[in-house]
């Protein structure tokens, strides 16, 4: 195992699997304590990072996925920019991507029960609708297409569980990224003919994408591929499509009919939507259960499981805290062979991991910065707030000296004082009268040698009342959406971390 790398707060350790735009490998999220968790990790290829149609097309990925929510569809956590790095932060599914398995099961001249086939395709369909259904903040449906469905971007998870993944080329309302006039994107074997022609597609074009997924599931055969782009092109518009129990004779004739009303060449004629195509499924034939499901991986993929398992156990043991925190620490190999850069991990509330939250980014930044800008932040704070009591105690007894009644004071020195006051000194609150015990005349019979009281001060003008600030509501601490100018927060290491509500 490699030494991984580390990119924010994230540690990038071996590949998995590998695509035309991007590498996916484990990865692990650096928590506090010592806290750690498993995540998948897609990295773009370098190359593909300089290039601005790539880099929408790759945030235009992370925004559509994060806005759906289904147990059928891969979750999106986090999206991670730097000087040459970007990422999508995905939850980990431990289990097979669709096409090995059916890679396996073709080695081994083997079909995929019809029963586990048809809780693949479900659990796909039910995905797929999810996607189509999605709608944004506002309550806007994305009408979100996925146009590249294949059993590349199916994984059956050990659990029994099949998700959908990578909306890379997806296709929605509001989309940065937009299609070229007449460009055709995705994988050509599982096109619908409407996007083979570079016609405008639907939600049904998906459809038809799951029902050449499924058939092959049933047949454990290719149904379009040919050596040659130009006879697959060809036999998507104008080849014949065989049932598939032509194929595979102990398929029920209820089951050809729907996977054939899936692949009809005219959009009108399929399923409307991916849900209407499983309860067709489900009344034809039983549904395997996801305890079935994982047993059936286990039997054909057992092996690849395991030596999976053993590599996350190793990573796992190498994530102490002592090698934590030397990975917060460790200078960081540049994916694209530059000059390393120093970068420290970000400590995250565990309870934080994959909320709303996580993937706007409202992260903080690094530990030892936080505790020198949070004791000078501080200081500031005590010392504000001890000159504002300096200051109240001397404008309180101000006002006290300036309040207290006079003792006695002759009508000669009273007159110039009232002519001086100014008019707003009669808006000031009555002063309550004095103590009349405290000025009276000395009793008859006193000691002659009482000093008299002293002359009280001259009363002097008081200033009028002092305007009061408008009252403004108290700034709420945190905000329901995080401000999308820009759209993305930056850690003080450089790393950006996208607002996936803001791309």
């Amino acid at each position: 195992m490699t030494e991984p790398t580390l990119v924010g707060r994230y540690a990038i350790h071996d590949a998995i699997a590998s695509g035309g735009m991007a590498v996916v490998h484990f990865g692990r999220f650096l928590g506090p304590v010592g806290f750690s968790r498993t995540v998948a990790i897609k990295r773009m290829h370098p190359h593909l990072a300089r290039e601005p149609e790539f880099v929408a097309m790759f945030l235009d990925e992370a925004r559509l996925a994060a806005r759906i929510r289904h147990r059928n569809v891969v979750s999106t956590l986090d999206v991670v920019a730097t000087s040459n790095e970007l990422l999508i932060v995905m939850e980990y599914v431990h289990g097979e991507s669709l096409g090995s398995l059916l890679r396996l099961m073709q080695a081994q001249k083997k079909r995929v029960p019809a029963a586990v086939t048809c809780a693949i395709a479900a659990d796909l369909l039910s995905g797929l609708h999810a996607a189509h259904e999605a709608r944004d903040e506002r309550g806007e449906p994305l009408r979100i297409v996925h146009r590249d469905v294949s059993p590349q971007n199916v994984l059956v998870g050990a659990d029994g569980v099949a998700r959908v993944l990578d909306f890379g080329v997806a296709k929605a309302v509001g989309r940065v990224q937009q299609t070229l006039e007449g460009q055709v994107k995705g994988k050509i074997a599982y096109m619908a003919p409407e996007q083979v022609k570079g016609e405008a597609v639907t939600r049904v074009a998906d459809v038809y994408a799951a029902s050449v997924v499924l058939w092959e599931m049933l047949t454990s055969q290719r149904l379009f591929r040919s050596e040659r782009e130009a006879d697959t092109v060809d036999n998507i518009l104008f080849g014949t499509i065989d049932a598939p129990s032509a194929r595979a004779p102990d398929i029920p004739e209820a089951l050809n009919g729907v996977v054939l009303r899936g692949l009809a060449r005219d959009p009108a004629e399929r399923f409307p939507t991916a849900r209407e195509m499983v309860r067709a499924l489900r009344e034809c034939v039983r549904f395997a259960s996801a305890s079935e499901v994982g047993d059936w991986i286990e039997s054909i993929a057992g092996a690849q499981l395991s030596e999976r398992a053993s590599a996350l156990a190793e990573i796992d043991r190498g994530q102490s805290t002592d090698d934590t925190l030397r990975l917060r620490t460790a200078a960081v190999r540049p994916h694209d062979g530059g000059r390393p850069e120093e970068q420290e991990a970000v400590v995250l509330p565990t309870e934080a991991i994959g909320t709303e939250a996580t993937m706007r980014g409202e992260l903080p930044a690094a530990p030892a910065r936080i505790r020198r800008r949070r004791r000078a932040l501080w200081g500031g704070i005590a010392a504000l707030i001890v000159l504002g009591l300096v200051a109240g105690r001397t404008s309180s007894g101000q006002r006290a000296d300036d309040s207290a009644p006079p003792a006695a004071p002759s009508d000669s020195a009273a007159a110039p004082a009232s002519a001086s006051a100014p008019a707003s000194a009669s808006a000031l609150p009555a002063v309550p009268p004095p103590d009349e015990t405290s000025t009276a005349a000395p009793p008859l019979g006193a000691a002659a040698d009482v000093s008299p009281p002293p002359p009280a001060p001259r009363p002097t003008a008081s200033p009028g009342p002092r305007p009061r600030a408008p009252h403004r509501p108290p700034t709420p601490r945190h905000h329901a959406r995080s401000s999308c100018d820009p759209p993305y927060t930056t850690e003080p290491d450089g790393t950006r971390h996208y607002k996936l509500e803001c791309l």
